[in-house]
């Protein structure tokens, strides 16, 4: 199959069969390349990340979960470098093409898994949220995405980042492969039964784009009707740019600590801003750590107060549609930092959350996301079905 989109890692095409006759037999599937495949290399997006570390002998846990489910894998995925960007551009391999909005980034790190599933060239992919991996690309490229609760999912064979915010997440074209692919992968069956109570966050849509809260009042108005108790609320009192700012610390704080050996002993090549990024994390003091850390409990906090079982909260995926394609480094670092403002509490609460397409605005596509209460996956992935059925 030719990779003109370029979602793929250059070179030869990995493909495995699935078992036969599993649940998800018939569906094919591809990794972002921090998922290891064994007998090929996990390349993390950085051209030395491969030659610094072994051919992994195993696949990952969650390849090797969507193996024995029966789907095929047909190939592993271009991600933003060591998984350390938000907008899906590469330096090294370039930036996979957006099938939605063809001059505009298809959104990372997850950016080549979301360009392969919104090309149709495979049905389902995997990809890894901990700053809003998954949930971004979902938005930018019109699919379903999901973070599902941190720590519920294996990490094994994964490429990390910064643990505590790391998970693995899917994407799909469609609800059905969607929530087929969550049942195998959540190992339980997807409810149709709605939650008692709808909140809607009213601080994250005033975040947003005037435009982008037009485009999704149809989908927040459906949704109130599938979930007769509705309220509007403040999802984050102290503000959303105080819950992004310890997201900030926390995560490249991690960050430097995965990376700084394999920098220290391969002096690999790095793009400016990952390069960047990384050392500002190293810089980061003990005492600003602490203060993300209370900043972490306190939203922790407020998460279990507005979202107790029964209960789920919808916003904007993101604060305004796919960007175009290579903006300067002045311009791309504010985008940036407005995507994490709106994605910042999955990192530091580990709510799980799901984006759902079916909005656009000007032909550029944008998600509504719903969240819940650690645990819920199951129930979100329902909740978007039924709202596609709506």
């Amino acid at each position: 199959m030719p990779d003109d989109i370029k979602a793929f890692v250059p070179g030869p095409r990995v493909h495995i069969e699935g078992r036969a006759g599993g649940p998800l037999a018939g569906l094919t599937f591809a990794a972002k390349d921090l998922f290891d495949v064994a007998g090929y290399p996990t390349g993390g997006g950085n051209p030395d990340w491969a030659r610094s570390n072994p051919v992994p002998m195993r696949h990952a846990w969650a390849v090797q979960r969507l193996l024995d489910a029966g789907a095929t894998l047909i190939g592993k995925t271009i991600t933003d470098e060591v998984s350390l960007g938000i907008v899906g551009e590469n330096a090294f391999y370039g930036t996979p093409f957006n099938s939605r909005a063809p001059d505009r980034v298809p959104g990372g790190s997850s950016s080549g898994s979301a360009a392969a599933v919104a090309a149709g060239q495979c049905d389902t992919a995997l990809g890894t949220d901990t700053g809003g991996s998954v949930r971004v690309p979902a938005s930018f490229c019109g699919l379903y995405g999901i973070r599902p609760t941190h720590g519920r999912l294996p990490v094994t064979g994964m490429m990390p980042q910064a643990p505590s915010s790391d998970t693995t997440g899917w994407l799909a074209h469609d609800a059905e492969t969607f929530a087929r692919v969550a049942s195998v992968m959540l190992g339980e069956t997807i409810p149709t039964a709605m939650p008692a109570r709808l909140i809607v966050a009213v601080d994250a849509f005033a975040f947003a784009d005037p435009e982008v809260v037009e485009a999704l009042q149809p989908m927040v108005g459906r949704l109130r009707a599938l979930v007769a108790n509705a309220r509007e609320e403040i999802m984050a009192p102290a503000g959303l740019t105080q819950w992004a700012r310890a997201q900030r610390t926390l995560q490249p704080v991690e960050a430097w600590a995965t990376f700084k050996d394999w920098i220290e002993c391969h002096n690999p090549r790095l793009a400016f801003s990952v390069a960047r990024n990384l050392l500002l994390g190293s810089m980061i003091s003990q005492a600003e750590c602490q203060w993300a850390g209370l900043v972490r409990q306190e939203a922790c906090g407020r998460m279990r107060y507005l979202l107790p079982p029964g209960t789920i909260l919808c916003m904007p995926t993101t604060p305004f549609p796919a960007p175009k394609r290579g903006e300067p480094l002045s311009i791309a670092g504010g985008q940036r930092d407005r995507l994490l403002c709106l994605c910042c509490h999955g990192g530091l609460t580990g709510v799980p959350q799901v984006s759902i397409p079916g909005a656009a605005i000007g032909g550029l596509p944008i998600g509504l996301s719903v969240v819940g209460s650690p645990g819920s996956d199951a129930m979100l992935v329902g909740v978007a079905a039924a709202l596609r059925d709506g």
